[in-house]
């Protein structure tokens, strides 16, 4: 929701929207990865931490795994951490703790299993 909303006033209108499905649908591979760079920066502060891409692997295990018994559920979630963290060392270019939309963009282009 937040990324739709460009203009930060908690709606989306129906440009807003437009633009949304323009990007999602029909973007080039960088404008479409500027979009999910902006989804997964999750505090907008212009880089992703560890804890934000392994609380988005994490979504992404448990969307897979939503009818899993609970022991299933703990071993998608340690199999997350371990994805997110070689995820996040792969992305992580200059070793600095933060992945940047330039090397977010860079890797992501560069390595078709993301």
């Amino acid at each position: 929701f937040r990324t739709f909303d460009t203009d930060k006033n908690g709606e989306i209108d129906f440009k807003e929207f437009l633009l949304s499905i323009d990007v999602t649908s029909s973007g080039t591979p960088e404008e479409k990865l500027n979009w999910a760079f902006s989804m997964y920066d999750v505090d907008g502060n212009g880089w992703i931490d560890l804890e934000e891409m392994t609380k988005l692997v994490g979504s992404i295990y448990k969307m897979i795994g939503t009818h899993q018994t609970q022991t299933h559920l703990a071993k998608y979630e340690a199999e997350a951490k371990e994805r997110a963290k070689g995820i996040f060392k792969r992305m992580d270019i200059n070793n600095d703790g933060k992945v940047t939309k330039e090397e977010f963009t860079k890797t992501c282009l560069e390595d078709e299993n993301l």
